[in-house]
């Protein structure tokens, strides 16, 4: 069947923010999406709120619209653009959401628009959980004994017949929100009525526990012929009870027969088949059962996933760009698979001749009060993924790749401790499986644990266990030789296993770079192989390449102009998808300027890891040794560190030691910026402020220098991204709480210690400079005074409250400051403006996380205009020479992973806690805030009853906010204090209990659904703990709050649009 002639235009819904469970592979699928159906002369229409994206970018898609997700916002684009066709299966659970919302509110059918790619019957099958189980009994699967409910009576009354423990999981939700594992009736009750709050049908399914049984994923696509092709299986490391996304996986399988595998892959078909998904790629999960082999359907998604998003990575098979493809009528033979050069049809069954591992990378360390045992609710920020011809060594490659400070299986645990306390340590680490409960596995066996009572203790299959006991016999076959003393065939061994230079080093005492240079005279170094989906049966074309240790090197690298870019890693909070997005930007400027492009990075959600991103991808861990052996192998003419994040940066000077021709601004420039002494002495020779500061190398002196500077302080270590340990204290006793608990101080990382300049206007400055000239990308104005981390506050641009005057003094000072650094390339500075007063908090010299942001709301792509200053052409040269104010307001709206998990504080501060952001755009402040409040997640309240209680430095500015309030029709409560100021000024305010004066309190009104709004600010540890219950009862019901009077400010402005009028493209807003 060739493509279908009536489908001329094609709308694609994005996934939206990155949340915990789903993140930037919905980039990478949907970019992939857009790519293919362009390439066959559909006119594509797209809607995401997510401006971190490549898929939003201009050349993405004929039409794109950054507005809220939801299905009034999509009617009114479908109005405008009228597309023949709707694909949702490329945004995750929130594109399938809205689709379902569209058909049922009869949008589809009025405007005719045929959704292709799943059904609505396929889509209600697969997702609502009643619908599943009974279409797989149909199909003689079995699913685990279970019950539906849609209230807490009806789910006690199930419990009832299947005991404890449970596993519960809400219909139509992502990244298992919302569900869990309950031991116990309180538990039960906890998860119930969360899991129903958060199901947009109030449905959960409680099924009986299959917990430790192993847990094993196919990735399937099927066309309209019923086509059906397995891309590859999955296995996960982690039994069932961790969720997927939290697990160790490995592909393909390794613990199934031969049999097991055929089974498991005609029952994936069958479920394809009864589902009714016509076209495109989906993911069913298994469970076997270790003790006899039963088999049971877990779930399916009728979409793209986080695991397609893998599977492709592992496989090379664009599961995405097919999906697409078959969406608009092709079927998988009439496809050409793009690898092997066209040499095979996309019908051809991907074959791999290696082993991929993937391991997810949590923040914890941000959310201290969080459980952190992991259960079937996602947790983890991103992900790894690393190549190897063995298990061993794609696992230990893996390891080092997730940038924890870890360089393999790293022993964690003191050997010291009595017999008791290493037994009840290994007890609950080994069976409530935590972040790092893999190096627990492997200090088990170094403190003697026998294999069998490891499995007893993990439920993980024997035979990984077994792989992991072997690295850690050779590891101590090691201790006591010297590194002198190795064979080349003893180093080519360890290095077959994965062991890194530095693991070698730390076993055999010595450093990383006395492992290097031995080794490379011995002449043992990596080879470097090709990922081309059919196990070289066929020549590929395409260089996506990972590194061994073996004989045949198939890199073939050219002698043309290269430039190398360093990736990010994996996904974290404080360096995300944004540093993705610049990484890719200067990979395509690069390209369009005639330079043979390689990309090295290690995250399998990225656009910046898809094989055609750039013309060489080495899917490679970001550590010293992995990029130098690159480095030596393709002789790049420049390497670019500064757009991947902290990642690269940390490499910069030791590459740039070992010869590395690191481009734009040099490690040095970088290195001045950051260190406080050279940056002040900098700051005082152009003449600019800085708040009053001092550095701090030892907890001893602290207290001396604090008192110098004056309370209240913003203390933090030096060079951490994200805001990392950094917090706002307010005395003596504070500081030497946070010197003590939060950090460990030295020489070599002192403690940072800054006034805090309080009720401050906080701005961020986006800058490109090609070493004599610079051109301002964007200021934003932060909505959030100063102490919220930049990247947890909401911005502007343009400014909504600064004048002309202090505007152009900002960019002055950039410009004289990108030139004194001698920056090449981007530069992002951050001040705070108290009154006429400028103060310099920050400049960093590389790409910052607005730069997405920033270009799309000037319509310059900055990391591109950088990217080629780095090679040589000046701003002048790129045409390139005037700052761009556009004649509409744009807001970045950050969104935040508090409601996955119970106990935390939502309060901002900072240390940086969003895991992603949407941006809003408006002709007005008001409608650019209020759409982005939207899509955040968030609801612009109707009138009713709003809660006031503020710090004592922000009495003075309620008073405005409350009589704006009183005028849009709410009644007002609050605190004594705030109550009085509020009633002094003739606006009718009642007042409440705080939690500590008595019942009934606010708490109880937050509980009682009473309060639509809430308005709180406080400093002060004490004040923070004490209004705690405030601010987690508002998240847990839904009650919109603000933690800054600004804030609440801003709500107030965007009442006025509540209900979204207009929608814009794009593209006409930047003609």
């Amino acid at each position: 069947m060739p493509r279908r002639s009536d489908i001329n235009s094609v709308l694609i819904i994005g996934a939206g923010p990155i949340v915990i469970g789903q993140a930037c592979e919905f980039d990478y699928s949907g970019a992939q999406a857009c790519k293919a159906l362009k390439e066959e002369g559909v006119r594509v229409i797209l809607i995401n709120s997510n401006p971190a994206t490549i898929m939003t970018d201009p050349d993405s898609a004929d039409s794109i619209y950054i507005e809220p997700i939801n299905w009034k916002v999509v009617e009114k684009i479908i109005k405008i653009e009228r597309p023949d066709a709707l694909l949702p299966t490329m945004g995750g659970q929130t594109a399938l959401n809205c689709a379902l919302d569209l058909v049922r509110e009869g949008v589809l059918e009025k405007y005719k628009v045929e959704m292709i790619g799943a059904s609505r019957e396929a889509i209600d099958m697969a997702e609502d959980r009643e619908l599943f189980r009974k279409a797989m009994s149909e199909i003689g699967l079995h699913t685990p004994r279970a019950f539906i409910a849609h209230s807490l009576e009806e789910a006690w009354q199930g419990q009832s017949q299947i005991g404890f423990p449970v596993i519960i999981r809400p219909s139509f939700t992502m990244g298992g929100s919302g569900g869990g594992i309950a031991y116990n009736r309180e538990e039960f009750e906890d998860i119930i009525k969360r899991g129903l709050d958060l199901s947009p049908t109030s449905e959960v399914l409680v099924e009986t526990s299959v917990l430790g049984w192993k847990e094993y994923e196919m990735e399937v696509v099927r066309d309209k012929k019923d086509n059906c092709i397995i891309i590859c299986s999955i296995e996960n490391v982690d039994p069932m009870g961790v969720h997927t996304g939290d697990s160790i996986t490995v592909a393909p399988a390794q613990t199934l027969t031969d049999k097991e595998y055929q089974i498991m892959r005609n029952a994936s078909l069958a479920v394809l088949r009864k589902i009714g998904v016509e076209t495109g790629g989906s993911n069913v999960q298994f469970a076997i059962n270790p003790v006899d082999g039963e088999m049971i359907i877990i779930e399916m998604n009728p979409r793209v996933s986080r695991s397609s998003a893998l599977a492709s990575k592992a496989t090379g098979f664009p599961i995405a760009k097919i999906a697409a493809k078959l969406a608009i009528g092709y079927t998988l033979d009439e496809l050409r698979n793009d690898i092997t050069g066209g040499a095979t049809p996309a019908s051809f069954e991907p074959t791999i001749d290696y082993v991929v591992t993937k391991i997810p990378r949590f923040t914890f360390e941000k959310f201290p009060q969080a459980d952190d045992r992991l259960s079937t609710q996602m947790k983890s920020v991103g992900e790894v993924m690393a190549i190897g011809r063995s298990f061993q060594e794609s696992f230990q490659k893996a390891l080092r790749g997730l940038e924890t400070g870890v360089d393999g299986l790293d022993e964690i645990v003191d050997q010291t401790l009595g017999e008791d306390a290493l037994e009840d340590l290994y007890r609950k680490e080994l069976r409530l499986p935590g972040a790092k409960r893999i190096w627990y596995v492997a200090d088990a066996f170094r403190s003697g644990y026998s294999l069998e009572k490891i499995y007893q203790h993990t439920a993980i299959d024997p035979w990984f266990l077994a792989q992991i006991e072997d690295l850690i016999i050779t590891e101590n076959e090691l201790i006591g030789k010297k590194a002198e003393n190795l064979t080349a065939d003893e180093f080519r061994f360890l290095k077959r296993k994965g062991f890194s230079d530095r693991r070698l080093a730390t076993l055999l005492k010595t450093t990383e770079l006395d492992i290097g240079n031995r080794r490379r005279e011995m002449g043992v170094r990596p080879v470097y192989k090709r990922v081309d989906t059919c196990a070289a049966e066929f020549s590929s074309a395409t260089a996506y390449l990972y590194s061994s240790y073996e004989q045949e090197c198939e890199a073939e690298p050219s002698d043309r102009d290269k430039i190398v870019v360093l990736g990010g890693g994996p996904n974290r909070i404080g360096q995300g998808i944004e540093f993705d997005y610049c990484c890719v930007h200067a990979a395509m400027a690069m390209r369009e300027d005639g330079y043979e492009t390689i990309m090295i990075n290690c995250n399998p959600e990225t656009v910046s890891t898809d094989y055609d991103t750039s013309d060489r991808l080495y899917f490679e861990p970001l550590t010293f040794e992995d990029v130098l052996e690159i480095i030596h192998l393709e002789k790049p003419k420049g390497v670019i560190v500064q757009f991947g994040g902290q990642t690269p940066l940390n490499l910069a000077r030791v590459l740039e030691a070992a010869d590395v021709p690191i481009i734009g601004t040099t490690p040095d420039s970088i290195d001045l910026a950051e260190d406080r002494e050279r940056f002040q002495q900098l700051i005082n020779r152009l003449g600019l402020r800085q708040p009053p500061n001092r550095v701090a190398f030892d907890a001893k002196s602290s207290a001396a220098l604090a008192a110098q500077v004056g309370f209240p302080l913003v203390v933090r270590p030096s060079y951490v991204l994200g805001g990392r340990a950094m917090e706002i204290v307010y005395d003596q006793e504070d500081l030497a709480r946070y010197m003590k608990q939060a950090v460990h101080v030295t020489r070599d990382s002192p403690i940072l210690l800054d006034r805090f300049l309080d009720e401050a206007v906080e701005v961020d400055v986006d800058a490109v400079c090609d070493g004599e000239n610079v051109l301002i990308g964007g200021l934003m104005e932060h909505i959030e005074q100063a102490g919220v981390h930049s990247g947890d506050s909401a911005c502007s641009l343009p400014p909504y409250t600064l004048s002309a005057e202090i505007q152009q003094q900002l960019c002055e000072q950039v410009s004289m400051m990108a030139k004194a650094l001698g920056v090449v390339g981007l530069m992002n500075t951050q001040f705070a403006i108290k009154g006429d007063d400028i103060y310099i908090l920050e400049v960093n010299p590389r790409a910052s996380r607005t730069v997405p942001f920033v270009s799309k709301a000037t319509g310059l792509a900055l990391a591109k205009v950088a990217a080629r200053c780095m090679v040589g052409q000046t701003l002048k040269q790129q045409n390139c020479t005037k700052q761009i104010i556009p004649n509409f307001v744009s807001v970045k709206e950050s969104v935040f992973p508090f409601a996955k998990f119970p106990g935390v504080d939502p309060i901002l501060g900072p240390e940086m806690k969003s895991t992603g952001e949407v941006m809003g755009i408006g002709k007005s402040f008001a409608e650019a805030f209020a759409k982005g409040m939207i899509a955040a997640g968030g609801e612009i309240p109707e009138p009713g009853t709003a809660f006031l209680s503020v710090r004592d430095n922000d009495k003075k500015g309620i008073v405005d906010l409350a009589r704006s309030l009183y005028d849009q029709g709410f009644n007002l409560v609050a605190t004594g204090g705030t109550a009085k100021v509020i009633q002094a000024a003739e606006i009718e305010c009642r007042q409440v209990n705080k939690v500590k004066e008595g019942r009934p309190h606010i708490v109880d009104m937050i509980k009682n659904d009473e309060i639509v709004l809430i308005v709180n600010t406080t400093e002060g540890r004490s004040a923070i703990a004490d209004s705690y219950t405030i601010r987690r009862e508002a998240l847990m019901h839904s009650v919109s709050y603000t933690t800054t009077l600004s804030g609440g400010r801003a709500t107030c402005m965007a009442m006025s649009h509540r209900k979204i009028k207009d929608v814009y493209r794009l593209q006409s807003l930047h003609q």
